[in-house]
């Protein structure tokens, strides 16, 4: 039997998957979560095979909780997560898989394909839907692009690792807090991020920052 925890912030979303996994032969659903924080929680009680794993949630998102439940909080070893979302951008399937999600699919999916990724993950192997796999090849073809920053942009990018807010780093460079917001934004364009914490390791990655 596959012990399945759910977690999605759409209640008939949940509902739906609920029913269509509770009459698959070998499902049993045990818990369903309505953000990431209570996907964490709810994973350590119950410790499913599988959890099923929204990216947009309230709270907590679901990379966030991914790789908290990877990193152990939800026991050792810790349930497979397989994503289960609408999105598909770059980013956001490679913070998934670098957060430590075993699979990745799109609720678009046919319900066999979705049944079938449930087995692989909870088999130990990955799961990844066409369109993702096509994505994830192109972007591992694709050459890294040679990104350059200003000395100015640095600076914010260094505070910004370091956890400063932007009301803090205009205080410590002497700037506007609106033109910090300017450079994030310029370096969000560059590294081709949507976020912070993105910009930050992947900027680390590139070696941008030590």
């Amino acid at each position: 039997m596959i012990r399945l925890l759910i977690a999605d912030d759409h209640p008939v979303v949940r509902a739906g998957l609920s029913g269509l996994l509770s009459d698959e032969p070998g499902f049993e659903v045990v818990a369903e979560a309505s953000d990431g924080d209570e996907a964490v929680r709810l994973a350590a009680a119950t410790r499913p095979d599988v959890v099923l794993m929204d990216l947009r949630m309230p709270k907590v998102d679901g990379v966030a909780a991914t790789a908290r439940i990877a990193g152990g909080e939800a026991g050792d070893p810790p349930p497979r997560v397989l994503i289960l979302t609408t999105y598909e951008s770059d980013d956001q399937i490679l913070a998934a898989i670098e957060a430590g999600a075993t699979g990745y699919l799109l609720k678009a999916a046919p319900q066999a394909e979705i049944v079938a990724g449930i087995r692989s993950v909870a088999a130990g192997q990955s799961a990844l839907s066409p369109q993702v796999a096509v994505r994830l090849v192109e972007r591992m073809r694709r050459p890294a692009p040679e990104t350059v920053l200003t000395v100015r942009e640095l600076d914010v990018l260094r505070l910004v690792a370091t956890g400063h807010s932007n009301k803090q780093i205009a205080a410590v460079l002497g700037i506007g807090e609106s033109t910090v917001k300017t450079h994030l934004l310029k370096v969000f364009e560059k590294l081709g991020v949507a976020d912070r914490t993105r910009a930050v390791t992947l900027a680390m990655e590139r070696g941008l920052l030590s």
